[in-house]
């Protein structure tokens, strides 16, 4: 395959090289066109606007594993692992268990059951950010009913071994809840070959959506145990007197989404089904190699793991070993027209399928 050709879908390449994925994806034209699409229905014949949920459903099925029916549509991970936190029977003496460092959606819901009297155990990770299923282990009992872990984290991209941490929490009878924003799309990830139970994304990173738009897979098993905690119109059967929940996980659903972001987001779904995500890992993999030889070379710290192949993404942030280093390097690479971020005080560069190794190297030189 030769990824200069999808160079095309995104016009944002035409004047910057955009090297920041893992904070939102540029529009491509597909997306846009379909948004169009949508918009001109609306206008026009608002009676006949195309259907929304099913197509999306079905395509993140293809994509992360289950059945269509398996998916709830939500706006963004945030609300995915809010609804998750809030709807489970919780008893007294109970506690679940994430890492430290983890992004604010897969923290703020767990913190916040401390005042429900849920013990929240936060496992400690160390310097090089890595998630030790081991320390993971110690924190898991009897009473743990929720072990909750990114599978990729947003910082480092370092990449979780969801298989050992979903043995180990279904051990002690223990659900795995996965913050899937940094990984769908962009790294192999299938919610049964895994061992995920509960897995919340957002649609506006590698999975070519827009912001507004996400998912909450909800394995079939567990249905009749995660309540709907903000239930909407098309939650229950249409039915005033008694609550009647559909045999699907739209019951999580809490209402009226915006359709014409959901309509937009299939045409970047089938575009990562063309490509394939398995090849999309391993061209990612292939331009942040370059880039850490490119880094290693000018002598600066590389931050995420990259000594382990299974543990990489497409993520990687370096240093310069001060907030003022890495400040001037921002400054560089904007002055030269390439866009990355500063995430936790460091330089993270997330490059996708579309980019180059002619855009991998104008980061290098400008170090």
């Amino acid at each position: 395959m030769d990824w200069k050709d999808t160079r095309q879908l995104f016009p944002v390449t035409e004047r910057l090289a955009f090297l920041n994925n893992a904070a939102e994806s540029p529009l491509n034209v597909r997306v846009r066109g379909r948004l169009l699409e949508y918009l001109e229905a609306a206008a026009n014949a608002p009676h006949q606007r195309p259907p929304a949920r099913q197509p999306v459903r079905a395509r993140l099925a293809q994509l992360l594993g289950g059945a269509p029916e398996e998916y709830a549509l939500v706006t963004s991970t945030g609300v995915g692992i809010g609804l998750t936190a809030a709807g489970f029977p919780w008893a007294p003496g109970d506690n679940m268990v994430l890492p430290a460092m983890e992004h604010w959606n897969n923290t703020f819901p767990w913190l916040a059951l401390r005042d429900r009297g849920v013990d929240v155990r936060v496992v400690p990770v160390g310097s090089d950010a890595r998630i030790d299923p081991a320390r993971v282990a110690e924190h898991i009992d009897d009473r743990t009913k929720i072990v909750a872990v990114a599978a990729v984290r947003h910082v480092s991209g370092f990449r979780s071994d969801l298989p050992c941490l979903a043995e180990l929490a279904h051990a002690k009878g223990a659900l795995l809840v996965v913050d899937g924003i940094q990984a769908a799309g962009v790294v192999p990830l299938n919610v049964e070959a895994d061992g995920i139970d509960i897995l919340a994304g957002g649609g506006f990173k590698w999975l070519l959506g827009m912001p507004g738009t996400g998912y909450l897979y909800v394995r079939r098993a567990l249905w009749n145990t995660l309540r709907p905690a903000l239930p909407g119109m098309f939650a229950a059967d249409d039915d005033l007197t008694q609550i009647r929940w559909l045999p699907n996980a739209s019951r999580y659903e809490t209402g009226t989404l915006a359709y014409s972001l959901f309509h937009a987001w299939t045409a970047g779904l089938e575009i990562l089904l063309e490509l394939g995500v398995d090849a999309i890992h391993q061209r990612v993999l292939a331009l942040t190699s370059r880039l850490i030889e490119g880094v290693n070379a000018k002598g600066l710290t590389i931050v995420s793991p990259v000594d382990t192949p299974a543990e990489r993404s497409a993520i990687l942030s370096f240093t310069a070993g001060s907030a003022e280093g890495n400040w001037a390097i921002m400054t560089r690479l904007a002055e030269r027209n390439v866009s990355v971020s500063l995430r936790a005080g460091v330089c993270r560069v997330s490059p996708s399928f579309y980019n180059t190794e002619e855009e991998i190297d104008r980061v290098v030189n400008a170090l």
